[in-house]
């Protein structure tokens, strides 16, 4: 009898996939029902269909359904804050420009959409509940703030500017919540703005609090 060569092998009727694949498809899965019917509408078995898998591997990776919506909700915050953090510009770009990359960013699709803002509101009366949620909530917030403060103090610095450690972190805060602001209006009623305006006031409000010209011009230069 001929040796079985591994094209002669019966092949798998499913591909088998990466642990982690198979996580962030579940994890894909849950935050679409979420923003489509909130957090109490993705249930195991929506997220399997949804997914296409039984509900018995969203066991294996998860203990609970409850660990999968924390998980759901951290990725999805992590991801708003590296996606408004990735600036598309040229190595060693002034400080400055980095910063409006930012602001503009985080107000400008895939972050500020009407789904990214839904998912967000239907995960915040289980921030109020949830111990664990709450921790993230605040890990997340505390991720993204000090990202936008460490590009407020190199554009001080780049600019020849003293500021103290206490007032970087009151601007931070006061520019974290102008960004909120806008997401949140972007997100609720996105067709009562123009295109371009919101990142353009998020500019203009931004500078006021810190005192600089920050214009999207910038980024071309």
């Amino acid at each position: 009898m001929p040796a079985v060569t591994p094209l002669d092998a019966p092949q798998p009727k499913f591909k088998r996939e990466p642990a982690e694949i198979r996580k962030e498809a579940l994890i894909s899965a849950t935050l679409a029902l979420v923003g489509e019917r909130g957090v109490r509408g993705a249930t195991v078995r929506a997220i399997s269909e949804r997914a296409d898998v039984t509900q018995g591997l969203i066991r294996h990776y998860f203990r609970s359904k409850e660990d999968l919506i924390l998980a759901a909700y951290d990725h999805h915050m992590t991801q708003m804050t590296e996606i408004t953090a990735q600036a598309d510009l040229p190595a060693k770009s002034p400080a400055q420009a980095r910063l409006v990359a930012f602001v503009i960013n985080g107000l400008k699709p895939p972050v500020a959409t009407s789904t990214s803002v839904s998912i967000w509101a239907s995960f915040l009366n289980k921030v109020r509940e949830d111990t664990r949620m709450r921790e993230i909530h605040q890990k997340t917030y505390f991720e993204f703030r000090d990202r936008f403060e460490g590009l407020i103090k190199d554009t001080y610095e780049e600019a020849g500017r003293v500021v103290s450690a206490a007032q970087l972190r009151r601007y931070a805060i006061a520019c974290n919540a102008v960004l909120d602001g806008l997401w949140m209006e972007e997100g609720a009623l996105p067709e009562a703005f123009s295109e371009g305006e919101l990142p353009s006031i998020g500019l203009e409000a931004v500078g006021a609090i810190l005192g600089l010209r920050l214009d999207k011009e910038e980024l071309s230069q």
